[in-house]
């Protein structure tokens, strides 16, 4: 449905589907697309409202999350659209061969946030006020406060909790700066900005995360790029048998690294 004009953004979904577009690789012996999930990649279907990206290390989800978010106008280090600045480039080119079919070609607000360069978009913000003369700083938008005066998981929750609203945001692996009681709490931030129409696609190897019920997970393996239920990710099932018997599984794994060394 459409929002009449004058009513304030257009809420999300914002991107309908990711295609490949194979005639626009440069350069086919480059590491992204070396990759099994990224090399067997031909479309997927984004949730309109969350979106889970899930695999081993080294799967290409991370990949193909930087890769939608640098196609969309984003910086590959993470920040919005206004935090355009490169420590090391180090992005793969995957973005320059995906295609976006979108609901709607504004998108009013869009964020990329991920744990690895988080310092860097941290610093970038800093820089931008000491160059700015207004009295409004960039970072009374992110609680005032700054980001490296707080630790990995406030500075995390300051961004998403200030800064996030109605828009489409791109999170890496967010757990990794959030411990469990945290990532309850970011479940709560979660359903909060999908009531305001945000759609978000987000890397994660978090269990709890996963749990959110309005969402798709997708699968990276060598077999491709899979939808696949929660109940049936490789993070619950390993989780739940570690949480059930945590004593049976210590013995197992920990004998086995005994006889390895023998």
């Amino acid at each position: 449905m459409k929002r009449p004009l004058g009513k304030g953004p257009t809420p999300g979904p914002y991107i309908e589907k990711v295609f490949m577009d194979r005639s626009r690789i440069q350069d086919p012996n480059h590491y992204a697309f070396q990759i099994p999930a990224i090399e067997k990649f031909e479309q997927l279907e984004l949730h309109p409202k969350v979106t889970f990206f899930v695999g081993d290390n080294g799967s290409g989800k991370s990949t193909l999350l930087e890769a939608i978010a640098v196609a969309n106008g984003l910086n590959a280090e993470g920040g919005s659209r206004n935090v355009q600045f490169s420590t090391r480039a180090s992005h793969s080119q995957l973005h320059e061969a995906l295609r976006m079919r979108r609901y709607h070609a504004l998108i009013p607000d869009a964020w990329f946030l991920r744990a690895e360069s988080l310092y860097n978009v941290a610093t970038e913000i800093e820089q931008l006020d000491l160059q700015e003369s207004n009295s409004r700083k960039l970072i009374d938008s992110y609680g005032g406060k700054s980001l490296h005066e707080q630790s990995h998981g406030e500075s995390f929750l300051a961004i998403m909790s200030n800064r996030f609203s109605g828009g489409l945001y791109l999170l890496d692996e967010p757990e990794a700066a959030l411990s469990p009681q945290r990532q309850l709490a970011f479940l709560s931030l979660l359903d909060a900005w999908v009531q305001k129409g945000s759609q978000l696609i987000i890397a994660t190897h978090s269990p709890i995360l996963l749990g959110y019920p309005n969402s798709w997970i997708y699968s990276f393996s060598e077999d491709g790029v899979k939808r696949v239920q929660y109940l049936d990710t490789d993070h619950y099932r390993l989780t739940k048998q570690f949480l059930d018997a945590p004593q049976r599984m210590l013995k197992h794994l920990l004998q086995g690294d005994a006889s390895e060394m023998d």
